[in-house]
């Protein structure tokens, strides 16, 4: 007898072994032997070919009590079609490495008794009702609420019924930083731990959770990403918070989105999904108004809190040389500190300016790996390119053999901290960005410190406008409210509407006066302005008819194809190549191929292709076909990103 296993490596197909036992079902985990090594495999699907003159191995021993169920075996499938990813390595996103499932651990998850007692509002009533309306089938929901309204504990009611039937639950989080954050919040509603799951977790609770997940076990995941993949038992509900964040898209290695992933997960279990969000992604909002998801909105933050009152400040008027934080902005951040309230300066660029030049011979600070321009941090006292994380001194002999003069153009979050502190000294003052918050015991300390009034001024990045709630914070100030965008990016409004919304809530959330300040070049924008009216659903309404006018997602699909070589030469003439066999497909227009915004990237320059195709149709099947058919030179590398996100 013959069996056909899946191994979870770059292999789009499985192997065909001898099995000598009866008993194996598709699903069932297996060792085999792979060349010189022993792999743990998975029984797939699919009928053996006769292979002649190929000596066929023997399955070494099934590996008892560890299978995967048909539902998950058909999503993986799916998810390496949709997605353009060889099956094998979907695999590896599910099952991980050989010691998930040979290596013994106790468990060491362990148990909280002590419960805060959290009562719902109306509003939180009618939205918990809204989510229990479908229970054993599949079916999208959207949960949106303006930021401070209470979204969060409706979703916990809604697991805990789940969790009663002694079923599974998955929340998924666009960022890693998030978890600990949302961990301690799950504690004090459930009574117990719930299972983190991210990329930076320890192999060892690793193979716990994956275990405690596939035995049905652990009945609560909080994951990034990844966790899409695990091997639950009996799943309930799929929870994507934030649904409309970009950092659900994973760029490299395995590309995918994962709340789309999501969704399609949830139809292949059966199950219901929730979407929670402030304000919804433009492919969910159509999917609203095209009724294929049901939609309940909560409208008043909880406890009845007003949003922030806002007021822009023009810096072509009140902007002074070398400064970034006008006098009027100053003036209102004074009022707010003499109250003990905790103000946010935001500005979304790390370091301390991104631009170096001297003044004397004109050189650029450039990375030699990518085509950017390197960002000078002063802690450390380097130019970092953000991109590759190639650091340099910037120590430079200029042509009079003196060093080179550099003069720091724009301002970074570490700027912006030097001029906070020169204004208020006696102020205590934090950065809250990714380079400060490297150890997991920085963030908990800073969220101690905020949370007791310790820190009285934040400088933020991106990072900060998500999900975190800090209860004195009142003032809010943008220190550069830029909707410009930067020419290739088709998001750029979506995404600004989205960042801007999700930031004024950060304030204001137990106060009825509260503040954010927008400091702009473009006072007059129109999206800044239809924003300070909270019309931010008019905006994005706007923008999706622009989007149906010019043929752009949701309304038509696309594929990213990124052909990158060592020569810029090299790159381009494989992309017409490329194009001239896709050509052949019907039913699809092929654009470009045209050199990436950011031309090099860790020395691979880069050229791009983009195939746009009626939304009603899969053509993965064919374009994937189409490239395995072709002698692709070993000169030249393919990436394909299937609707993609990122166009740099």
């Amino acid at each position: 007898m013959k069996a056909q296993v899946l191994l979870p490596k770059i292999f789009n197909f499985s192997f065909t072994y001898n099995c000598n036992e009866n008993f194996l079902n598709c699903g069932d985990f297996v060792e085999v032997p792979f060349g010189k090594k022993k792999e743990i495999g998975i029984v797939w699907p699919g009928q053996s070919s006769d292979l002649k003159n190929i000596k066929i191995k023997n399955i070494n021993r099934k590996i008892n009590n560890l299978s995967l169920d048909q539902k998950l075996i058909s999503f993986i499938e799916w998810f390496s079609m949709y997605n353009m990813m060889p099956l094998g390595l979907v695999l590896k996103m599910s099952i991980g490495n050989n010691y998930n499932s040979n290596k013994g651990d106790k468990d060491s998850i362990q148990i909280k008794k002590k419960i805060k007692k959290f009562f719902l509002n109306k509003e939180q009533k009618k939205a918990l009702n809204f989510l229990n309306f479908k229970n054993e089938i599949f079916d999208v929901s959207v949960l949106q609420g303006t930021t401070g309204s209470g979204k969060t504990i409706v979703y916990f009611e809604r697991i805990k019924k789940i969790i009663k039937k002694n079923k599974q639950a998955l929340v998924l989080l666009p960022e890693i930083f998030l978890t600990n954050e949302f961990k301690s919040r799950f504690e004090d509603f459930f009574g117990f731990e719930p299972a983190i799951w991210h990329s930076k977790i320890t192999p060892k609770n690793k193979r716990i959770i994956w275990k405690g997940i596939i035995n049905n076990k652990i009945k609560l995941v909080i994951g990034a990403r990844s966790s899409l993949l695990l091997p639950f038992k009996n799943l309930g509900v799929i929870i994507v918070d934030e649904e409309h964040d970009t950092s659900y898209k994973q760029d490299e290695g395995v590309i995918y989105h994962a709340r789309d992933m999501a969704i399609a997960r949830a139809s292949f279990e059966k199950i219901p999904i929730h979407l929670i969000t402030s304000i919804p992604s433009l492919e969910t909002l159509n999917n609203i108004l095209c009724k294929k998801f049901r939609h309940y909105k909560i409208l008043k933050r909880y406890n009845d809190y007003p949003l922030p009152k806002t007021k822009i400040v023009n810096l072509n008027i009140k902007k002074i040389k070398d400064r970034f934080i006008s006098d009027e902005t100053f003036k209102i951040v004074k009022k707010y500190l003499e109250r003990n309230e905790q103000i946010l300066f935001f500005l979304n660029r790390r370091g301390y300016a991104p631009f170096l030049i001297c003044k004397k011979c004109g050189y650029k600070q450039v990375c030699s790996n990518c085509s950017l321009y390197l960002t000078f941090h002063k802690t450390n006292n380097k130019a970092v390119c953000h991109h590759c994380s190639l650091e340099k001194k910037i120590d430079k002999k200029c042509k009079d053999d003196q060093n080179c003069e550099f003069i720091m153009y724009g301002p970074g979050v570490e700027k912006v901290f030097e001029e906070v502190r020169k204004f208020f000294p006696l102020k205590k003052v934090e950065i809250f960005s990714s380079d400060y918050l490297k150890k997991k015991v920085l963030v908990k300390d800073l969220f101690n410190r905020i949370e007791k009034n310790k820190v009285d001024i934040l400088i933020g990045t991106q990072m900060i406008s998500k999900g975190f709630n800090f209860p004195k914070l009142n003032c809010i100030v943008v220190i550069d409210a830029d909707f410009s965008g930067r020419g290739y990016d088709l998001r750029t409004t979506e995404k600004n509407i989205q960042l801007y919304h999700q930031l004024s809530g950060r304030a204001g959330r137990f106060s009825s006066d509260s503040l954010i300040i927008y400091q702009t070049l473009s006072p007059e924008n129109l999206t800044l302005n239809e924003l300070i009216k909270n019309n931010s659903e008019k905006l994005l309404k706007n923008e999706l008819l622009l989007r149906k006018k010019n043929h752009l997602p949701p309304f038509v699909r696309l594929i990213a194809i990124v052909v990158s070589s060592n020569k810029h030469n090299l790159s381009m003439e494989g992309a017409r190549d490329i194009k001239k066999h896709l050509s052949k497909l019907q039913n699809i227009e092929i654009m470009g191929p045209v050199d990436s915004p950011l031309l090099k990237i860790r020395k691979k320059f880069r050229s791009r292709l983009l195939i746009r195709f009626n939304g009603k149709s899969l053509i993965q099947k064919r374009v994937i076909n189409l490239l395995n058919s072709l002698k692709i030179s070993s000169k030249i590398k393919l990436t394909v990103d299937v609707d993609p996100v990122n166009f740099g």
